[in-house]
């Protein structure tokens, strides 16, 4: 996220240069719908909207017929897909929602309009600064404190975010300004969410007793996410020289430091896993612990489980 102050809606997109034609995420909310307006009137006749119904409430379906009438009246392409997120071991409703969302809408867009090439989301600067929370909240290292880029590459698409300078009132505002109603989740109020927690309780706490909170964390955010780019450079080149699979001899030429970054770097970019901070110091150590040829290693990571094969480490999931 750049380092700037908060911005309008207007100069958020100002700044933003996707390629066209692009497809807007669109849940109906009023982040989203200021989001799909906004750029229907930036780029007209080249945006597209996907709607993605969860089924996880009575009122998704009250969601999917307000979208659909929105971008009929708007004269905007609608795809809608309709998903069921089941949870793997140890993986929350949230984040298997968010998962499930994610492949349904480069699904949507491969299927639906093979032309596109990128997708724009919606969160914008408060749910950065809750993502911030939340990972400091786990004791989250430095890819969790950089919270949610701006850009990134999926499935063979460009996924971005422009709106992480804009405060969340200041696209309700813009959409009141045009007379442009939207829809309420329900489930944004309920408390029993982490974020819905702290939206209504930390953050009106912390404007109050540190008025310009959000940008000096957004600022924070954005140092630990240009951090982790060196870092990630950094990993990208020990892999290189330890390769795929590691070969436990080259590993234990680094320091443990490194030793953790490449391995966190290799079972995220090859394995799609993460291991917990247990998960990786347990593995060091049996790392350190692998100088005869006949030591085993067998350990869960992720989810899945490390073992030593021959001279390299090898992992395999459940």
């Amino acid at each position: 996220m750049a380092l700037k102050s908060w911005m309008p809606l207007e100069q958020a997109l100002a700044e933003f240069s996707p390629g066209l034609p692009f497809v807007v995420a669109f849940s109906g909310g009023a982040d989203s719908t200021a989001l799909l307006l906004a750029c229907a009137q930036r780029w007209p006749g080249q945006v597209r909207a996907v709607h993605i119904h969860h089924g996880l409430q009575a009122a998704a379906d009250n969601f999917e017929a307000h979208c659909r009438d929105l971008c009929l009246q708007r004269g905007l392409p609608l795809a809608v897909r309709r998903v069921q997120a089941g949870q793997a071991p140890g993986q929350s409703p949230e984040d298997a929602a968010r998962l499930a969302r994610y492949q349904a809408l480069a699904e949507a867009v491969q299927h639906e309009w093979p032309e596109v090439r990128d997708v724009v989301l919606a969160q914008h600067a408060d749910d950065q600064i809750e993502t911030l929370l939340i990972a400091l909240s786990r004791g989250a290292g430095l890819p969790g404190l950089a919270s949610m880029p701006a850009h990134w590459q999926r499935q063979g698409l460009s996924w971005h975010r422009p709106l992480l300078g804009v405060p969340g009132a200041a696209l309700r505002e813009w959409l009141q300004s045009t007379g442009q109603s939207w829809i309420e989740d329900p489930s944004n109020t309920d408390e029993r969410f982490t974020r819905n927690r702290i939206r209504a309780r930390v953050l009106p706490a912390l404007a109050e007793a540190l008025p310009a909170f959000r940008e000096t964390f957004a600022r924070s955010a954005a140092h630990a996410a240009q951090a982790q780019e060196v870092l990630d450079e950094v990993a990208a080149q020990d892999l290189a020289q330890v390769g795929v699979p590691p070969r436990i001899q080259a590993l234990q030429q680094l320091s443990r430091a490194r030793q953790a970054l490449v391995l966190r770097h290799w079972l995220r970019q090859h394995h799609a896993t993460t291991p917990s901070t247990a998960q990786l110091h347990e593995l060091l150590d049996q790392l350190a612990a692998c100088t005869t040829r006949g030591h085993r290693l067998h350990l869960k990571v992720g989810q899945g489980f490390m073992a030593r094969e021959a001279q390299h480490l090898a992992w395999h999931s459940v």
